[in-house]
This record gives C-alpha cells, structure tokens and sequence, in this order.
C-alpha cells in the first residue's frame, strides 16, 4: 500500500499535474487546488529538454505533446551583425536518450491542457478558485484554508505553486527569490520558415537574442538584458529596437512586434532551498523549492523530476518516514543544485564580461549528469 492514499496538490501548473497523473493512475485519491477562476489559455512558449520529454513518455503524453510542439536536435549560434551570420550548427546533447528529441518547444498553454486533461482521466479533481492561506498539520494529517472559507484534510499536502508559493510561506520556509541582474523580454509570435531550431546570439546591444520554434506556426522570441524598470506596453517598441541590430530571421520577427504581439517583461531570479523540501506532511516541489535563470532551459525539466521522484517514493512506501523524506533530498537537492548553480553562474559570466569563460565545460558537465535519470 503507498504512503498516502489522499493528496492536495497547490498548484495546476506541470510540476502539480504530473505529481497528480502518477499518484492517481497508482490508485490514490488526489484533489489539485489551484487559485485560478478558471483553466488558463494565455502564456507565451516553453522550452523543454529531452529529460523533460523523458517524463512526458513515462506520463503517456509523448505523441500529443510531439504533435502540439515542435521538435528539433541542433543549436545554432549567430553572429550579433546586421547579417546574423551563422557561426555554428551543433548537435544537441539528447538527454532524454538517443530516442528522444534534444529539445522541444511548445505553447505553454498547449502543454498544460495536455496534462490537465490526462489528470483528470486519471481520476484527480481540480478544484479552481482555491488560494490557500492556511495550513495545519496535526502530525497525522493535514488541514488547508482556503479564501472562499473551504477546508480540506489530506495525508499529505504537496505545493508546487511556483515562485511565490504560498505553501512555502505558510510551512515556515523563508527563502524567497532574488534577481540575478538580467532582464528578459519574451514575444510570442508567427514563425519565420528559417527558424527550425534555437540559434542563440550572444553579444550586441543583449546579453543574448534567441527564439524558439513552438509549432508549425509559431516561435517565442527573446532578448536578455540588464534588468531594469520596463513597463509592458513599451514592449513593441523596445524590443523591436534592441532587435534592430540582429539579422537572419530576427528581421522577418522584428515586422511581427506590434501592438498584437504577446509581449511580456520579467527580471531573471534565482533561488535553491537548500536543504529538505518537506515541513512535516507538507512539501514543495518544483518552483516553489528552486528556480533559476532559463539560461540553461532546465526550469520545467527540474520541476517534472521532482514530481515524478516524489511519486515514485510515495507510491514505493508503506507510509511517510523520515527514510522517504531523506531519500527524495538524496535524488533532487544536488541535482537541482546543479543546474540552478550553473545558469546562475552562465549569467553571471555575461555580466562581468569574462571572455575566457569555460561554458562548453560547464554545460557538458550538466548535460552528462542530465542524462542520468533522476
């Protein structure tokens, strides 16, 4: 019998519907609360590495989210000049496994219906409209609040309510994210025929140009700089702007940043609770437990890991023991170390301006433990 037979999960995000699909395909009662009035259809793009996709096979979602996304095994570098010069085409480091893409990119929103609608096939409810503010754990339960005045008893609760989450807050963990130093602007947009893979540009008037392919149709774009007061409206103009100065395909994107474009700004933040993610019957996975700058595009991947490990442990065990608890911070705290350590760290290196910096180095490294299932 698994460790717990009823979970709240806070949070209809990746990391919460796939904790939800593997703990109820096992048999156990799950109840998703999400804050949200209802399911949300805007977002820009996500990238996700082949251990992401790893994840997505083991859910039974691969083909779908293949036929939504779109796939590519290559990363191209560009010169920062009116031509966008291809420097490079290298292969990608596939660390899904040879049978997987390198890398998918997909419309965000896309991603989440995937999962949602496999969650609830599964058996978990998602119940909206629910911001928790309250939790109590009497040693052998524990009871959420939540705004509209419900309360709700589970075995176990798990928060992957993101950057600031709640549950976080409320189990008396205080760590909090903290900018990097960068900030991104992020377009959602039509997608150039050229564009059938990442090419990064590094240098110009940005840390780094870059766009991802998200389907037949479209791509996210964005430009990295110094983090700085930006006001979402200026987006069309700003960003087409600094993009003034990259060629290649960012000349067909620079004609789509107008008013209809979907634009955002955010600063880049970072943050590792380091040590183990669990307060008693509560835990926090995902964003709520760690984030990074997506310099190394592991945010999504990290989180789909730590859902699928705590599943597993949980589903494996006979009931929530400090052995568990010990064994989850074994398999996820150093991994995800790893990774928020070096996209910190690939940041940081542009900032200060090192040119001799060891990147390959830094990212074979990473790759090579990525390849190892977590």
């Amino acid at each position: 019998m698994a460790a717990v037979q009823n979970v709240g999960i806070v949070g209809a995000g990746a990391a919460g519907l796939t904790a939800a699909i593997l703990l109820a395909d096992a048999g156990i009662h799950v109840e998703v609360l999400e804050k949200a009035e209802v399911p949300q259809t805007l977002g820009s793009g996500i990238t996700l590495q082949g251990n992401a996709l790893r994840i997505f096979r083991q859910l039974g979602v691969w083909e779908q989210i293949e036929a939504k996304g779109y796939a590519f095994s290559t990363l191209g570098l560009r010169a920062p000049n009116p031509d966008g010069t291809v420097i490079a085409v290298l292969e990608d480091i596939r660390t899904g496994g040879e049978d997987l893409p390198a890398t998918l990119g997909m419309y965000r929103p896309d991603l989440t219906a995937i999962l949602r609608e496999r969650a609830e096939q599964a058996g978990a409810r998602i119940s909206y409209g629910k911001t928790v503010i309250g939790i109590t754990d009497d040693g052998g339960s524990v009871t959420v609040s939540t705004a509209d005045g419900g309360t709700a008893r589970y075995d176990l609760l798990i928060g992957a309510d993101g950057l600031h989450s709640a549950v976080r807050k409320a189990i008396g963990i205080d760590v909090e994210p903290q900018p990097t130093g960068m900030g991104i602007w992020r377009a959602f947009v039509e997608r150039p025929a050229e564009v059938v893979r990442t090419d990064l540009t590094y240098g110009g008037p940005c840390f780094i140009a870059g766009y991802c392919p998200t389907g037949p149709d479209t791509i996210y774009a964005y430009l990295v700089e110094k983090a700085q007061e930006r006001k979402h409206e200026d987006g069309p103009r700003i960003m087409t702007e600094l993009a003034a100065a990259y060629g290649g395909p960012w000349n067909e994107i620079r004609v789509s940043l107008d008013q209809s474009a979907r634009i955002n700004y955010t600063w880049f933040t970072t943050h590792l609770v380091d040590g183990p993610w669990n307060r008693g019957r509560s835990v926090i996975i995902g964003d709520a437990a760690h984030s990074c700058p997506p310099t190394v595009a592991q945010g999504a991947a990290m989180a789909l890991e730590d859902a699928a490990v705590l599943a597993e442990l949980l589903i494996k065990a006979d009931d929530l023991t400090e052995t568990l608890w010990k064994e989850f911070t074994d398999r996820r705290l150093d991994r995800a170390k790893a990774v928020v350590s070096a996209s910190v760290q690939l940041g940081q290196w542009m900032l200060d301006g090192v040119r001799d910096a060891d990147v390959p180095g830094l990212m074979h490294s990473l790759s090579t433990m990525l390849r190892e299932p977590a």
